[in-house]
């Protein structure tokens, strides 16, 4: 049987913690439909692979416990939360493009109906 180097488990572990962010994610407020329950958990899987290294560390600084923790454990804790996160992040920004030129253009993608 073969065996795993160390960066393979790390990002075992961060795969692991960014699906089951991104599961949560989509069990704490349901989706609409397939396509966006599809969006929503391929966000939070990329956003929780990207960014779980950077936030477990900080995370666990934060709390004091960077210590306590393996990288595989930091790992799955920052991947997690960045993956839970991540769609709640995407949503203020678009909030914050909707009456923007910007918001206006992403509506028009989207097959919505503007007049101006």
């Amino acid at each position: 049987m073969t065996e795993m180097s160390d960066p393979g488990w790390l990002w075992l572990a961060k795969g692991a913690g960014a699906v089951a962010g991104s599961a949560i994610s989509l069990a704490y407020v349901l989706p609409q439909g397939r396509r966006e329950a599809a969006v929503r958990f391929a966000v939070g899987v990329v956003c929780g692979l990207v960014f779980g290294g950077t936030a477990g560390v900080k995370i666990a600084a934060e709390l004091g416990i960077d210590r306590l923790l393996g990288a595989a454990e930091m790992m799955m804790m920052g991947a997690a939360v960045a993956s839970l996160c991540a769609w709640w992040a995407l949503g203020l920004v678009m909030r914050a493009f909707e009456g923007s030129r910007l918001g206006k253009l992403i509506d028009r993608g989207k097959g919505g109906d503007h007049d101006e």
